[in-house]
């Protein structure tokens, strides 16, 4: 199989790379001139690499050979002070159209696009991918809006269209905001962390089960639409909470306020649409994907 890739020095791209790696796949991995990340990358000589930002996708030639799938990780501006900016998320949606366009010209027969939770919504129920959806934020709605235009862009031009919605994916590679890295970073230094009431219902999924997820979908003989990407567990996330700092030993404690304020958004995924359709369970269980985080900080010696 050959795949392009872009967002490729993502958390979850980096795991897509790697799994087409081990199975012998090429790879042509578009990233970023800005980007910081160039050391995930692998040094597989099965991958090739263009520059290009979230504007110029179209400057993407290849190898002059086609290629067979085409999976659209990128999505700019999603820190918090961009994601409810509607002016800043449209821009998104035309990438998204542009990366179809471009997976056209590259001989690409199937499209696999990276979605959200947030196109949910707040959603009292389990959540399977009929759930109707009803985004509260700029960046849910241009989530959405680029599934739907780029699903019909796709029937117009003869390519399966994928949807890939994520939920909530952590790993080595997660952004250093994220609760789980607040909760490892407190705990490792025996800190008490504040949390909010999380009695929420959360599903986390640990980056390489994403990444072969995504692989799979593209691998796989896998009829268009949308496959929720998710792990078997969800549960409270103050659950999630406490048994970080039970597996680092902490003399720290989780402190959560004993009222909610607001609404809390409840991730209780169905997932057995994709496990159905690619044949995979998620393999790796939280304590084992805390585990392996917690051993790369120390390392690393990056945990203060």
């Amino acid at each position: 199989m050959r795949v392009v890739i872009t967002g490729a020095t993502s958390m979850i791209g980096t795991a897509l790379i790697e799994e087409c790696v081990k199975r012998e796949d090429e790879v042509l991995a578009v990233i970023r001139s800005s980007t910081k990340h160039m050391n995930r990358l692998s040094a597989s000589p099965l991958v090739k690499v263009e520059y290009a930002d979230l504007e110029e996708l179209s400057s993407i030639i290849g190898d002059g050979k086609p290629y067979d799938v085409f999976y659209h990780l990128a999505w700019g501006s999603t820190l918090k002070d961009k994601r409810d900016n509607p002016v800043i998320q449209e821009r998104n949606i035309k990438a998204t159209l542009e990366a179809v366009n471009v997976a056209h010209q590259l001989g690409c027969k199937k499209f696999i696009g990276a979605g959200s939770q947030a196109e949910c919504g707040y959603v009292e129920t389990r959540i399977d991918e009929n759930t109707e959806c009803n985004p509260e934020s700029a960046y849910g709605m241009s989530k959405l809006s680029a599934m739907m235009l780029s699903k019909r862009m796709c029937q117009q031009l003869g390519m399966i269209h994928i949807w890939g919605r994520i939920f909530s994916v952590y790993g080595i590679h997660d952004n250093v905001d994220t609760m789980i890295n607040y909760a490892i970073k407190h705990f490792m230094n025996d800190e008490n962390a504040e949390f909010s009431i999380a009695t929420n219902i959360w599903n986390y999924l640990y980056e390489s089960d994403a990444g072969t997820m995504f692989y799979l979908l593209g691998k796989k003989d896998v009829d268009s639409g949308v496959y929720n990407v998710a792990s078997l567990d969800s549960r409270p996330l103050r659950a999630y909470v406490e048994e970080i700092a039970k597996l680092i030993n902490t003399k720290g404690k989780p402190c959560f306020v004993s009222r909610q304020q607001g609404r809390l958004l409840n991730l209780n995924v169905d997932i057995s649409k994709i496990v159905k359709a690619i044949d995979y369970v998620p393999t790796t269980d939280f304590e084992t994907g805390i585990g392996h985080i917690v051993e790369s900080r120390r390392k690393s010696g990056d945990y203060s």
